[in-house]
Formats: C-alpha cells, sequence, structure tokens
C-alpha cells in the first residue's frame, strides 16, 4: 500500500493547452471563466486520481489573477493535493503562462479547489481507509 506522500505525489497533474483566438476576450487574454473551467478540470483529475472515488467540487477558494495570459501562449497547469480530510480534500492549481517562442514562463493565476468524495447516492464517504488516516 502506498504512503500518503506517494499517493499525493503519484496524483499530481500536468496539461498543457494553448491560448487561441476563441479562448480570449477584447483584450487578445485568457477569458477568466475559461480559466476558472480550466482549473476546475485539473483539479478534479487531481482529486479523482488520488481518490479513485467520485468526486465533486464543493468550492474555489482564493483564485489569484496575477498576470495576464495573452492569446498565442501556452499555459502549464498544475495541480497537487494540499490537504486530505475525511471525506474531502483540497487541491491547489497553478497556471504557468508561457511564450511560445521563448523560455519566458511565469505563474499567471493560483488557486485552491475543494472536493468531496460521493457514493453513489451521492452522500460523502470516507477517501482513504481509517489506518492511512492515522498512520
Amino acid at each position: 500500500m502506498l504512503t500518503l506522500d506517494e499517493k499525493i505525489s503519484q496524483a499530481e497533474t500536468r496539461i498543457f493547452k494553448a491560448v487561441f483566438p476563441n479562448t480570449t476576450n477584447h483584450y487578445d487574454t485568457l477569458f477568466g471563466g475559461t480559466t476558472l473551467h480550466m482549473m476546475d478540470e485539473v483539479a478534479f483529475i487531481t482529486a479523482t486520481r488520488f481518490s479513485r472515488l467520485k468526486m465533486v467540487t464543493v468550492s474555489s477558494d482564493k483564485v489569484d489573477f496575477t498576470h495576464p495570459i495573452p492569446g498565442g501562449t501556452l499555459v502549464e497547469l498544475i495541480g497537487r493535493v494540499e490537504h486530505v480530510g475525511t471525506t474531502s480534500l483540497k487541491v491547489r492549481v497553478e497556471l504557468f503562462v508561457e511564450q511560445m517562442y521563448s523560455e519566458d514562463r511565469h505563474r499567471a493565476v493560483s488557486g485552491l479547489f475543494t472536493f468531496v468524495a460521493v457514493n453513489d447516492q451521492k452522500k460523502p464517504i470516507r477517501i482513504l481507509p481509517a489506518e492511512v488516516v492515522s498512520a
């Protein structure tokens, strides 16, 4: 059986996307809503890879947009499990923007997403066996 740290490490999720014109606003930067959609998707994948259970988003906390994301750039989204509770977990998602034709790269957005594991009746269930949580 994997340790908690090993499960967290194996669940890290990285996805790259190109910022095409159909995803930008009138300032030629990525729509905020599109950014949140991509971040929630990466957070969901991370939570599911960690738990291997049905997960639902229950909140997004303090999403900081610190730099614009111009059209014609690449973005890398990285999801990491930051906290594991009994039925919920928190995933930190960072979005990095890269220029396509240079080495310029910086973090543009960061946010925290909370998920709850649910059963077929959509009731919260334990994420980890009791022995893993207490270890």
